[in-house]
This record gives C-alpha cells, structure tokens and sequence, in this order.
C-alpha cells in the first residue's frame, strides 16, 4: 500500500495535548477549581441580561444595510412627516398606531346592527385613556385641525343607521366633498359594477403623533389591555374583533423569548440523565455516573462563561440566542462521551498521569477539528448582515471555545480525579475501597466488588454496544451487497435532497414571532384574508433636482415609466392597478392653475400656489425654487404571499432601474421585504466560505488529504440534504434557519470527522476492516453524541414558538443526516478509495 504521510500538524497537536494530560493528571485540582472560579467571575455579566437584550424586529430581522434602509432615508431627508397634516399615504415609517379588524359573524358587515357594534368599539377606544392619564384626543395624528379619522366613520357621521343608504361604491367612494379610497378600510367586498353589495371585514385604524414615545407606549399597551378585556364580551356579538398595535411585534417577540426558560430545566435534566444511562456500569468501580453529571456541569459552565464575558462587552442579546444553551449542552456531552471513550482505551493499570496523557492524545485531534470547525462556522455567520444571525453566532461561536476549553481543563480534570478513584478501587457511590474480582471470585456482587478490566488488553471491559458494532454492525456494513444497498439509498437522499431544494420559499412571515396563541396571528389572518387585494401604495421618488418639470418630453418620459409600472403582471396577473396612480405633477398640469406648464418661470411660480390648495404640499421638495426631489404614488394589487412580496419589489425596483429618469421606489413594508434579496446570496456566501474553511481544517489536522476531502464532501451532502428537507418541511429559508444552516456545517463535520481520523489512524491493514474498527472505536460515541443533541433540543418543539421549532426541525435534521453519513455513507465511501496507512 503507498504511505501519503501529511500529518505534521496532526502530530504536533497530538504531541501537545500528550503533555497537557499528564499535567492535569498531576495537577487536577487546579484545572477543576479555576474554571469555577473564572465562571462564577464572568456569570456576573448576566447582570446586564435585561440591558442587552435586543427585541428590535427591524434590527434583528432586516438586513442592517438593505436598500430599502437607504431609500428610507432619502424619503426622510426629503419629504419631512408633518405633524399638523397627517397622511398615512406619505408615513415613512409604519407609524405609531392601534388597529382593530372586525370580521361579520353573518355574510354581511355593512348591516346597522354590525355598524352599531363598530360605532361602540370606536367609542370605546376614543374614551380610552392610559396609566398616564393621556386619552387618545389628546395623542392623536392631526389633520385639518382634527384628530385623524377613519373615512368609513365619517361617511355614516357617527350613525350606524346611515350605513346602507351611502350607497358606497369601491375601490373609491365619492362623497360630497372628496374621492375616499376604501381599499384598506373594507374587506372581502361584494360588487355590482362599482356598487357595494356586501362586505365582511371592516379595518380601523387609530394613528398618533410621534412626538412623546413614553405616553404613545402607554396608550398602546391599553389599547391592547381594553381589546384584551373585551373579549368575551365581543365573543357575544354579531362580529368577530382581531386588533394589533405598532408595538405589537416587539412586545410579543420579547415574551417569546420567555416562553423557552422552563424548557431549559428539562433540557438539563434529559442531558444529564442521557448521560448518565451512557455512562452506567454494572460494576461499581468503572462506573461512570459522577463523569457524566461534570461532563454535563462543564458544558452549563461554558455557557454561564461565554455569554457572561459577551453582556460585559455590550453584545446585544437577541431572542435567537435562546436557543444557544441547548446546542451547546449537545456539543459539550458530544466531547465528553470522545474523552470517555479514549479513556476506556488506556491501560488500567498505567497511573492516572499516563492515562490522561494517552487520552487526551487519542481524544485531541478529533474534539480540537470539531471545536474549531464549530466555531469557524459560527463566527463565519458574523459576516451577514442579519443581526439576529449575528448575536447568534458570536454568543454561541464563544460558547463553543469555552465548551471546548472547559472540557479540557475542568472535564479532563474531574476525569484525573475520577481515575485516581478507579485506581484505588474505590466506590463510585461511597468511595469505600472495595475488593476486585479476582480477590473474591466466590463473593462477586456488583455494588461490593468492582475493578474489573479485560485481562487480555489491560483496559476497561468493552460495552456490549461496542461489540454490537464491531462484531456484527461494521462487518455488515462491509459486505459488498451492502455497500451497493448504501449507494442506492445515497442516491435516493441526494435525489430527494436536490427536489426540495427547488422547493425553498424565501422569506419569515412577521407573525411567526410572535406565539402561536398570541393576538397578532388572528390579526394577521384575517388582514390576509380580506385585505391582501390592495398592497403597499408605494412612493415613486423623482431624485434628481436637474429634471425639468416644465419641459414636455421630459414629463412624458415620466408619464411612460409610470405607465411601465402600471403594465408590470406577475403570474399573469397585474401587480400595479391601472388609473389608481395619484401624480400631482399630471394634476398640476390638468388643473388648469398653470397658463403655460411648458414655461420653467411660470410653471415654479403658479407651483406653491396650487401645492398649498392641493394634498400635495408634502409630495414636492422646493428650494430656491428648485425642485429638489418629488414622489408620486401607484397602488400595488395582488400581493398575498411572501413570494409576492419578493416579486413584486424586485419588479419595481427593476423598473425604476430601467427608466430613463432617476426615480427610487420606497414603501416602509419594503424593510422587511428587504430580506428577500439577500437571504440566498448571504446562505451561500457562508456556505461556501466555511466549507472551504474547514477543508483547510481538515487537511491539517486528518493525516490523509482524501479523507479531508471526504470530510468537506459530508459538509456539502448534509447541507444539501438538510435544506432540501426543511423545505419539503415547511421551512421558509429566512434569517432563523439561515443560523441553522450555518450550524448544520459545524455539526456535519463532527460526525465525519470522528469517523475519517478513526479510519486513517486505524492500526488495520484492508479498507473493510479499517472501516470496522472505526466504527467499532467511534460508532457508540457518535450516538451518544447524536441523541444528547437531540434530546437538548427536542423540548423546543413543544414551544409555541415558530422561531424555536424550526430550530428544533433543523437541528434533527442535521443531526439525522450528520450521524447517517458518519457511521453509514462516510465509511462505505472510504472503502473505496486508495488507503494511507498512519501508524
């Protein structure tokens, strides 16, 4: 066989971790009370818990530097909210507001009965006054002098009676006064032509000046306080009521994140009890109960350390992070069960000092490519720009560092001080010396005589487990019609894997942050259900202060892109309505109050004029009479899903590209739809960047280039797999599973890389038996390893919670995939490929 020796690296490491195992053997107590000490100092940055949590949906959700962030400011800039003339039309930010939706319980909302239980909740909610004694008359938008109103309202004055003699027409209604657009006022609307015959939602919003947040925030919480109350009164009446304020997102995201603190408890206590089942003997010397509780000790260490020194340095704690404790309880238990096993090798009878030092030799290139293929991966996540990704990867990436340091400082010190006491033959339970085996062979009782070993080898007698995989497991999976069986199951995964993954939607739908039974889903639902015909009414910005207004080609080059946003369809179906474009500049010119547009003197001086008795004042940017920016508005239609949403905001953005002016389009929901442009080119940036990463890892510390080249081959089919499954899962690729995805290329290589290091570190001369012993040596590790993960997340997916279930269907997925190339696929695959022998 050729010998292809590239393991310089590999045996430094190796070398180094020798001589740190003899120390801790000599030294244990230092290594177990330090790190004691060094967390109870950095758990004092939990003091900051409350200071450092972010629950920003815009900060966490939305990426920090997307368009529509840049556009924003431009609108601000440019076109100032004024406070005396409220419109909802030209908000740049979503507002600050209370809503409530009533849906008919009968076929017809617009009924007196129904109107007069409308009137009454309207009522209600202007009587209303919060903890600070601020009612909303007195915090409400203005608008000619008068709080801001809902049309429908003022239609029937007050009178419910009054309602079916409007004869309302839709979209638009023309009263005595003025042309009122009722699009996002009433829903699931009944025509005949343009006439009204029925409706069965009715949507009213309550909107407030942005001057005192404190006082805002206090109205809002009882808006939502007297909805709260109302409802089993409301359960009584003819309608159904769903309400939502501007806070409500954020408010619900933070209890979010309290909803998963009782699940830790049971996490902990499935871990350690996992652990310690693994880790039971039937002889009372061996045991290994006090091994597995520290194992699981030093993983809540690592966690108590990690996020403690990050609150002390002001990293923001988002709601994602949540879930950390749970991944790192499964890594840490996943190291401890290595450590065990490379124990359970070494010679009972060498002292503690030598079996350290041979253990954590064995152990050290495998948890070292884990740690830092772990770690590299998380911080490689720092580079999107989600912030919830973000805080994420750091709090868990830094978990992971201190998870593999205390593993090897107080673990690997517990272990010395566990092996001292299987020295002496001592009691697990007890620590009584007890007789070994051999002195009383007559006597022989499992809780009074312990100590025994493998004659044979002079180590610790081997699990059933382990046997299971060697004797019958690994030469089973060696045998040549296996291997076919394994190619063809390979084929149908990857197959299945690919289909799904044309199946990815894009993109977190809002109300998956809040609890499944919180408020905001039924709002939600019943706004998608009856008021997803008109979509955003978005602002098409003129940016450049050079066009000429006044200048007729120069208008009807505008007029044309205008018209080219009004022909956009998607599916087939329109996504701008036709003649719902509202352009003062077409007004301006049809008004009549200019002689002569095509002058530029006459056309600026007749402008402020007509601006001032027009809606427009806040629509044109004038200094020193030129006309520094403008917008116009078109209503978008037929925006129901989130694939529309992306849709539709590529197309318009497109279009405005592709026009001859310089025009920017800009609607504050665009924030959130930013997503959607960057959660596939940021996947697959991280991806390839840590897939590359821990291919360099691998062929530094895997003595063998093409089993490092298998390794980053595991990394790519699980990722493939996982994101081809959660989508045949229901999981939309958003920023929650763009961490999970992220987590996915650590853990697919711990798998692997236990595996492909056993295989060429293995003594064995075949392919077959190297595969074998691999197995044999790793194969009951890896299962523990995988189920302790498992079961750390597994509570999450009783949470109520979207956020922390698809944390728990990914991570089962990584980890289903991960343990089945690591003891299936992986050692098939490298039995077919030339060997290196590293003795």
């Amino acid at each position: 066989m050729p010998s292809c020796h590239t393991d310089c690296i590999e045996k430094s490491v190796s070398n180094w971790f020798h001589k740190l195992g003899g120390f801790v053997g000599r030294n244990p107590w230092w290594f177990l009370l330090v790190p004691l000490f060094i967390s109870a100092g950095l758990g004092a940055g939990f003091y900051f818990l409350e200071e450092r949590e972010a629950h920003g949906i815009e900060d966490q959700f939305t990426p920090k530097d997307g368009p529509a962030k840049q556009e924003r400011h431009f609108v601000k800039e440019h076109f100032p909210q004024n406070d005396s003339e409220f419109s909802r039309l030209r908000l740049y930010t979503e507002g600050t507001y209370g809503s409530f939706i009533a849906v008919s319980k009968s076929s017809d909302i617009l009924s007196e009965k129904a109107f007069e239980e409308i009137i009454y909740l309207d009522g209600t909610v202007r009587e209303m006054v919060g903890q600070k004694g601020k009612s909303y008359e007195k915090l409400c938008a203005m608008k000619s002098n008068r709080c801001f109103s809902n049309d429908l309202l003022d239609i029937v004055n007050g009178t419910a009676s009054t309602i079916k003699k409007a004869n309302l027409t839709f979209p638009y209604h023309i009263s005595t006064s003025n042309t009122i657009f009722l699009g996002t006022e009433l829903g699931g609307v009944v025509l005949n032509s343009s006439l009204i015959v029925s409706a069965k939602a009715v949507r009213l919003f309550y909107f407030l000046r942005e001057n005192n947040k404190a006082e805002n925030d206090d109205w809002l919480h009882g808006f939502t306080q007297v909805f709260s109350n109302l409802s089993d009164e409301l359960n009584k009446r003819k309608i159904q009521v769903s309400y939502f304020t501007s806070n409500s997102r954020e408010e619900e995201f933070k209890e979010n994140s309290k909803s998963v603190i009782p699940l830790f408890s049971v996490t902990y206590f499935l871990a350690i009890s996992f652990s310690i089942v693994s880790c039971l003997r039937l002889d009372c010397v061996r045991n290994k109960v006090w091994v597995a509780i520290f194992g699981a000790l030093s993983a809540g260490l690592a966690v108590l350390s990690s996020f403690g020194l990050l609150l002390l340095c002001g990293m923001p704690f988002a709601m994602t992070v949540a879930t950390a404790p749970f991944l790192i309880l499964g890594i840490g238990v996943d190291d401890m069960f290595i450590m065990i096993s490379c124990w359970q090798q070494t010679q009972v009878h060498d002292n503690v000092e030598d079996r350290m030092a041979a253990t954590y030799k064995d152990a050290a290139v495998s948890i070292t490519i884990t740690t830092l293929t772990d770690a590299l991966a998380f911080y490689i996540g720092l580079l999107t720009p989600f912030g919830s990704v973000q805080s994420f990867c750091m709090y868990t990436g830094t978990a992971v560092l201190f998870c593999y340091l205390y593993n090897i400082t107080f673990f690997g010190a517990f272990l010395a001080l566990n092996g001292s006491r299987e020295k002496g033959n001592r009691h697990w339970l007890t620590c009584m010396k007890v007789p070994e085996p051999e002195d009383s062979p007559e006597k022989y009782n499992i809780c009074c005589v312990g100590g025994a070993y493998d004659q044979e080898t002079g180590k610790e007698e081997v699990m059933p487990i382990n046997n299971f995989f060697k004797m019958y497991y690994g030469p089973f999976l060696t045998n040549t019609w296996t291997k076919v069986f394994v190619i063809l199951l390979y084929a149908g995964y990857l197959g299945s894997s690919i289909y799904g993954c044309f199946q990815i939607q894009e993109g977190i739908d809002l109300k998956n942050l809040a609890a499944d039974s919180s408020y905001v889903g039924s709002y939600y639902d019943n706004e998608d259900q009856y008021f997803s015909e008109y979509g955003p009414n978005v602002m098409v910005v003129v940016t450049d202060s050079k066009f000429q207004y006044w200048d007729k080609t120069a208008r009807e080059r505008l007029d044309t892109c205008l018209e080219r946003f009004e022909s956009l369809t998607l599916d087939g179906r329109s996504l701008v309505a036709k003649n719902m474009t509202l352009s003062w500049l077409n007004e301006y010119v049809k008004s009549g109050r200019v002689s002569n547009p095509n002058n530029e003197t006459i056309f600026m001086d007749s402008l402020p004029a007509f601006l001032q008795q027009s809606d427009f004042t806040q629509d044109v940017n004038i200094l020193n009479k030129i006309i520094i920016a403008s917008r116009m508005f078109i209503q978008t239609i037929n925006v129901s899903t989130a694939v529309d949403e992306k849709n539709m905001l590529n197309k318009l953005r497109e279009t405005a590209n592709g026009c001859s002016e310089k025009l920017v389009v800009y609607h504050p929901a665009f924030i959130y739809f930013d997503q959607y442009a960057v959660i596939v080119s940021n996947t697959i940036q991280n991806i390839v960047v840590a897939t590359l990463a821990m291919l360099v890892i691998s062929l530094m510390l895997i003595p063998n280039p093409i089993c490092s080249l298998w390794v980053t081959f595991a990394i790519a089919s699980v990722i493939v797999g996982v994101a081809g499954f959660m989508a045949l899962w229901d999981v939309n690729l958003d920023s929650v599973s763009m961490i999970n995805l992220v987590i996915c290329i650590g853990f697919s290589v711990d798998f692997s890389a236990h595996i492909s290091y056993a295989f060429v570190s293995s003594k064995e001369v075949t392919a077959n038996k190297k595969a074998v012993d691999a197995v044999y040596h790793l194969g009951y590790p890896i299962i523990q390893g995988a189920v302790s993960t498992i079961l750390g997340v597994v509570v999450l997916s009783a949470a109520e919670s979207y956020i922390f279930r698809t944390f728990f269907k990914i991570m089962f997925l990584v980890i289903l995939f991960g343990v089945l190339h690591g003891i299936v696929f992986i050692p098939v695959f490298l039995t077919f490929f030339g060997i290196c022998n590293f003795n």
